[in-house]
């Protein structure tokens, strides 16, 4: 394949050994995607930094625990970073469907590394507040197209376990962040700026790598069908799925399948702008606006069910529970691992349950241990402090924060992730992917910059509102988010056909168009050969004009272009 360059990786290696080399530059985005976000909550707990450069809070005379006098300036500090993350991931949506996927990671890599590079050298919050905002677009950019291009080059009987490894080299990044932090904590007393400015510059590292060796992986098979570049497109997919025996039937069934969703979706949709997008006008059948919705506010529930608090704010939660200030920082540190190491379930279990039902033990493990952690926190405050029974309590409400962390980071940690790079259309997956970004900034901003003002005007019962946030989060998966696994991306457009806003409509009329247009679940169909019989050559299947995504369209032509004015 002259058409890709020779140090291309692609041509060294293929299927599983791709992959897995695939999912390591992915893995290395989300790490930092995690070390930037465990990294605030030891850089928020530094003295040289709240008291001399910030001028947010002092010490306490008596135990040297941070006391913050500006709340509002601390979450700010904190927030805007996800008000970047909004801006870089629009920016990155749009560039990654316009310039493809590799292009517009290593543009994200760079753009990270000027921010890392500005909050390393802040000298004050007005230009911390800056640094953050250009970091935060950096990430966006990443955290838009990355998802996009593992999915994107995954099977679809294991893309969920792939992603979900990913994310735990996410956690990973939040472990280093915070035993580096605490590491560095003991340098020169904890006084100097050495211990918040290394951990800042230590994301750089990662970044420059990720810069560096992106150019040598390959483009979405997908994006290149997309953009007309069908040779390059089949040559990669056939590296990853094979070109021998039953894999080349494979590889061609899920390259006939990508080129003809890719024309179904261009004769259905006509507008595929943000806001066209967003209000969902001229995508027809595609209800491309109602996925929109679906991602975002799955997003902004992955953050008020309570894990953003945690994340950032693991100091102040444990101090609250009435942990003591020399036992707050390691006690964080441990939580981490066990975040981290719970990680692994959901590598054996989202492709098993799927994503509905490994939402649905998630938010109601997650809800139980909240409610009980602001019980026992509140019984330990009602007894005197050091007392055996206060500590009791205490000990018990950190158990609780601990078993939320691991039941998040089995469950709720990769689904937000990964549903939105699965059930968008090709033609706007990475702007459908940003959607969920945009979802998860808002969450995030928004809960980090309420987060300090929540804990000191309502203190502990801040866990009962991310209790009941975990409530609410099961009648609203149930009734609106249908199942992706085990599900080809070209068949999610068939889920999404559906008129009706609900599940069991959506899952009903699924299978009617899948007996309607075979075309397009070639890739899906167990024990369906691609190879004719008799030649043991490829079948090219009939192009997309002969689909349609209404129950009814397979009728005239002039009655299935009907809905491409809807």
């Amino acid at each position: 394949m002259d058409l890709i360059p020779r140090y291309n990786v692609a041509h060294k290696l293929e299927k599983r050994s791709l992959l897995i080399a695939i999912n390591c530059i992915a893995a290395l985005s989300i790490f930092f995607f995690g070390y930037d976000q465990g990294m605030m909550g030891g850089v928020n707990g530094a003295r040289n930094y709240y008291e001399d450069h910030m001028h947010f809070g002092h010490p306490n005379p008596e135990d040297g625990t941070p006391v913050i006098d500006d709340e509002l300036l601390q979450g700010g500090i904190v927030s805007i970073y996800y008000v970047g993350t909004l801006v870089g991931c629009l920016v990155g949506g749009w560039f990654g469907d316009r310039y493809g996927r590799i292009k517009t990671i290593a543009l994200g890599a760079a753009w990270a590394v000027l921010g890392a590079t500005l909050q390393t050298s802040a000298m004050n919050h007005t230009w911390m507040i800056f640094a953050r905002l250009i970091n935060g677009w950096g990430t966006g950019i990443l955290n838009a197209i990355v998802p996009v291009w593992a999915t994107e080059t995954a099977e679809h009987k294991s893309r969920g376990q792939f992603v979900a490894i990913e994310f735990t080299l996410n956690i990973f990044g939040v472990v280093v962040a915070y035993w580096l932090e605490y590491a560095c904590s003991f340098y020169k007393g904890g006084n100097g700026s050495f211990v918040w400015r290394f951990p800042i510059a230590f994301q750089i590292v990662p970044l420059l790598f990720l810069f560096a060796i992106v150019w040598v992986f390959p483009e979405s098979p997908r994006w290149l069908v997309k953009v007309g570049r069908e040779e390059e497109g089949r040559y990669i997919l056939g590296r990853l799925r094979g070109e021998t025996g039953e894999d080349l039937g494979r590889a061609e069934a899920e390259f006939q399948d990508i080129r003809n969703i890719a024309e179904l979706e261009r004769k259905t949709a006509s507008r595929t702008s943000y806001w066209s997008m967003f209000t969902g006008r001229g995508s027809g059948k595609l209800h491309i606006g109602r996925r929109v919705q679906l991602v975002v506010w799955l997003q902004i529930m992955q953050e008020w069910i309570g894990i953003a608090g945690v994340t950032i704010y693991a100091p102040t939660i444990f101090r609250t529970a009435g942990i003591s200030q020399s036992d707050v920082q390691w006690i964080s540190g441990l939580n981490t691992i066990t975040y981290m190491l719970s990680t692994l379930i959901c590598v054996f279990t989202l492709d098993r349950i799927g994503r509905r039902w490994t939402l649905y033990w998630g938010s109601v493990v997650q809800g139980i241990s909240m409610a009980l952690a602001g019980g026992l926190t509140t019984a330990g405050q009602s007894h005197p402090e050091g007392s055996a029974l206060a500590k009791a309590y205490s000990s018990g409400a950190v158990a609780m924060i601990f078993l939320f962390t691991a039941t998040f980071g089995a469950t709720w940690l990769t689904v937000p992730w990964l549903y939105p790079a699965e059930i968008f259309p090709l033609e706007v997956r990475a702007k459908g992917n940003a959607w969920g970004v945009v979802g998860w900034s808002v969450g995030n901003g928004w809960l980090t910059l309420l987060c300090p003002v929540m804990f000191k005007a309502i203190k502990e019962n801040t866990y009962y509102v991310f209790a009941a946030a975990n409530v609410i989060t099961i009648p609203m998966v149930w009734a609106l988010y249908p199942e992706s696994n085990q599900r080809t991306l070209e068949e999610m457009n068939l889920v999404f056909a559906a008129d009706s806003i609900w599940n069991w409509e959506a899952e009903r009329n699924f299978k009617i168009l899948k007996e309607q247009n075979p075309e397009l679940v070639q890739a899906a169909q167990r024990g369906h050969s691609a190879l004719d019989p008799e030649t043991g050559l490829p079948v090219r299947s009939s192009t997309a004009r002969n689909m349609s995504l209404d129950v009814h369209g397979m009728q005239t032509a002039e009655e299935k272009q009907t809905f491409k004015h809807g």
